[in-house]
């Protein structure tokens, strides 16, 4: 009888942590200026030029580009696109669209990773409705990365949240990683479980976290590009994702502007209530 070996998961000096703070916020601030381009007319190629010159401009590299042979800069996947669509000058993004814009980018040897999901112009209140469950469930899920917690307390808390607020596909077989002087490192962090299970979290250790949530059913395929992935039955995805390190004070989102306080504090204060 072996048993299972358990994943090497890196752990970070105060000081390394501090790096990957660096990239984390220059992915953060690239997220909020093709945030702000987000428009109809506008293609995803458009804003992978936006995301590559913003990025090295700023003294980072892309994570993205190059990676076993990915194209560009940013993942722009549009309405039934959950994750890992090429940016394309001929996708032109349209009123009602939503896009999810993945991004990383590597400052001194360190990644950082983030995504978001943004209404093209006016998009239906069902459509924005999945968008903000999507969104909270993410900070569920980063929430619960505290020392001592188990890895799957983090799955846990995620499917929680999106099973509480109504029938959505939670997507299955894709989902948050470790991160650190690699872009993708153990463990795979799903965002569906039960509570309990896995590594114990320690400070120093760091991960991403993403989850993805349809407005039907939960499966998947990868079409032919050997990148996109799509709804099987074409319903709409959302996407977000943060890059967080596990303190003694609780998560610390790296990827957030502010560092998660303003979403952590009030997630805290639901619970207390």
């Amino acid at each position: 009888m072996f048993r299972r070996r358990r994943p090497a998961i890196q752990i970070k000096t105060p000081e390394q942590v501090e790096l990957m703070r660096e990239a984390g916020l220059l992915v953060a601030r690239t997220l909020e200026l093709l945030r702000e381009a987000v428009k109809p007319g506008i293609t995803t190629m458009d804003l992978d030029a936006l995301a590559e010159a913003h990025i090295r401009d700023h003294g980072g590299v892309p994570s993205f580009k190059g990676y076993h042979g990915y194209p560009a800069t940013i993942c722009a996947s549009v309405n039934e696109e959950v994750v890992h669509g090429i940016p394309r000058a001929d996708k032109e993004l349209r009123d009602g669209d939503v896009i999810s814009i993945d991004c990383g980018a590597i400052v001194r040897g360190w990644h950082g990773d983030a995504a978001i999901t943004v209404p093209v112009g006016e998009i239906s209140a069902e459509r924005r409705r999945l968008l903000e469950v999507t969104e909270a469930a993410l900070w569920a899920g980063l929430a619960a990365g505290v020392v001592g917690a188990h890895l799957t307390d983090i799955s846990h808390a995620i499917e929680s949240h999106i099973r509480s607020q109504g029938r959505y596909g939670i997507v299955e077989g894709y989902g948050g990683h470790g991160i650190g002087t690699e872009m993708h490192m153990d463990p795979l962090i799903a965002n569906h479980g039960e509570p309990g299970y896995g590594p114990v979290l320690e400070a120093g250790m760091c991960f991403a976290v993403e989850p993805m949530v349809n407005l039907g059913g939960k499966e998947t395929r990868e079409l032919a590009d050997g990148w996109t992935v799509v709804t099987v039955d074409g319903s709409v995805s959302a996407h977000f994702e943060h890059t967080f390190a596990v303190t003694p004070q609780g998560p610390r989102v790296l990827t957030a502007i502010d560092e998660g306080r303003e979403w952590l504090t009030k997630l805290r204060g639901k619970t207390s209530s």
